[in-house]
């Protein structure tokens, strides 16, 4: 199994967005209905690798037609908004 890239993050409010996601892997989890990337931290600081190649490390978002024992099986995923939400999230 592969793992999933995040081709897009938009959420500039983050120490791991520099031009785009530059931690190595996220977590997607969030509250009930508001699937989120649980690595997101607001600092006054960057850091995370030196581009922006960030991937999805694991998934705890059961009812995600895209979760399969706990990893992402979608083709690549987007995050964004003030709370770093996963775009490609969908309920099964």
């Amino acid at each position: 199994m592969s793992v999933t890239q995040i081709t897009s993050c938009t959420t500039t409010s983050c120490a791991f967005n520099n031009g785009g996601c530059t931690a190595y892997a996220i977590t997607v989890g969030g509250d009930n209905g508001a699937p989120a990337c649980d690595t997101f931290i607001s600092l006054d600081a960057r850091g995370g690798l030196p581009v922006a190649e960030g991937h999805v490390g694991a998934c705890q978002r059961l009812e995600c037609v895209h979760n399969k024992d706990l990893m992402c099986t979608a083709n690549a995923v987007t995050v964004g908004g003030d709370t770093a939400s996963c775009q490609t999230y969908e309920v099964r």
